[in-house]
């Protein structure tokens, strides 16, 4: 008799002696999914599940779109890999792509990088290398990779503490977040301190050479806090000032997220360089880079590579997911579905105490659920995310299921009508779980 099943932090069951799973490192969920179509996964029970996550925040034209797929085997009846020394059409064809769409300014395409973790490194490693200077400032809610330098700029210390590798030169400052603000300010009259108090860690806790401040426009994994307006256009100018190169990471934002191309466009400011990834593969295709100003080229290949890097199949996804977005009207429709999700939730918030907060942009939105005393909430997070499941929505949450959000960041291809049944379903449990009765 096997006994009972574990219980993960999130509150998930399985059972570690189930022979599909048991010799997996981490258990992984209950469900065992076999096919995906738009924003919906089938389970092989045949459940039909809404992913209200785009994968891992990854499939901006959602699963198996027909023109990435048809995309994907066409290239892989002529060639499926060949080192990124060579040219290929693909190849040849996203890097032209990728320099028309960049924000104003950025016209450089590196694309020598699996993931986003690779991505942000290599960019942390032109700026050094261009400026002579060690030191990297982030926030600290940011999230920017799994390597070891990643989790070292990544700003929750509960990520680095198992570890015993520690980089010297992370500068971790406060993030702009209104609603909690850590210098106990409020908007209409702080005059940006979250800014200006970056000048005071530069002089009195970096060792003077600081080299990039790199950031996420919008977090991802830190609990979807949008910049608030004037905040990147401040941060701009202090890094031109202070001769620091400012690097976004757009690997969730880029691509249309944001209802704009890029998170830059969006907020009306560019960067001196930005990351990419996930939403580039249009349906699950590994590929990440770099974008960035003529002046940052220099550094030899051999310091920013990858055996992966630049894949000839991802690249041919990547062409045919660019044009798909590029299409008139795609855009629009983010912004329109994205608004549309947040008017219904806006109206509806007020129907559940524990609803504290709704912001975002396009179609990445997080939703901050609180405790009676107001205070963030991650256990009450992480049960509306399993009873969701259990009802049909794939939802994740922040920090690793540590945070008090819900982050909703379908497909971008997801219709007023997809929007509807995401939101009557939500909307009904979170009732439910306001009345005890979920």
């Amino acid at each position: 008799m096997n006994p009972p099943a574990t219980i993960t932090f999130d509150g998930r069951k399985q059972n570690p002696n189930d022979p599909n799973v048991c010799s997996y490192y981490f258990l992984p969920d209950e469900l065992k999914v076999v096919r995906g179509e738009g924003v919906y996964v089938y389970t092989e029970d045949g459940r039909r599940y809404l992913d209200c996550s785009a994968g891992t925040f990854n499939l901006s034209l959602g699963y198996s779109h027909p023109e990435v797929v048809e995309a994907i085997r066409d290239q892989a009846g002529k060639l499926i890999h060949v080192t990124s020394k060579f040219q290929t059409d693909p190849s040849n064809a996203l890097v032209r792509a990728l320099a028309e769409v960049a924000p104003p300014g950025l016209t450089k395409v590196h694309l020598k990088a699996s993931g986003g973790s690779d991505a942000n490194e290599g960019a942390i490693k032109i700026a050094q290398h261009v400026t002579g200077k060690s030191d990297v400032i982030s926030l600290f809610r940011g999230h920017y990779g799994q390597t070891i330098g990643m989790i070292q700029a990544s700003g929750a210390a509960f990520r680095r503490k198992p570890f015993t590798a520690q980089l010297p030169g992370m500068l971790h400052v406060p993030d702009p977040d209104c609603r909690r603000c850590f210098y106990k300010q409020e908007r209409e009259t702080c005059g940006l301190l979250c800014v200006e108090r970056i000048n005071d860690f530069i002089d009195y806790a970096s060792s003077g050479r600081v080299a990039c401040m790199i950031l996420e426009p919008i977090s991802g994994l830190g609990g979807n806090l949008v910049a608030p307006d004037g905040y990147l256009q401040a941060l701009r100018k202090l890094c031109d000032e202070r001769d620091i190169i400012l690097i976004y990471d757009e690997i969730q934002t880029g691509f249309g997220r944001t209802g704009h191309m890029f998170a830059a466009d969006y907020f009306g400011v560019a960067p001196h360089m930005l990351t990419i990834g996930k939403g580039l593969g249009g349906s699950g295709m590994p590929i990440a880079g770099i974008l960035m100003e003529e002046r940052l080229k220099g550094v030899e290949g051999y310091h920013i590579n990858s055996t992966y890097g630049g894949n000839i199949l991802a690249s041919a996804a990547a062409v045919k997911t660019l044009e798909v977005i590029r299409r008139p009207g795609f855009l629009e429709n983010v912004r329109a579905v994205g608004k549309h999700i947040m008017d219904r939730l806006n109206a509806f918030a007020p129907k559940v105490k524990f609803i504290s907060n709704i912001q975002g942009a396009g179609l990445m939105i997080g939703v901050d659920f609180v405790d009676a005393d107001g205070n963030p909430d991650a256990k009450l997070t992480n049960h509306i995310a399993n009873v969701a499941q259990d009802r049909g929505l794939l939802m994740r949450t922040s920090l690793y299921g540590f945070g008090n959000a819900i982050t909703i960041r379908p497909a971008l291809i997801m219709t007023h009508a997809e929007a509807d049944e995401m939101l009557d379903i939500f909307e009904h449990l979170l009732l439910d779980v306001a009345e005890g009765r979920a």
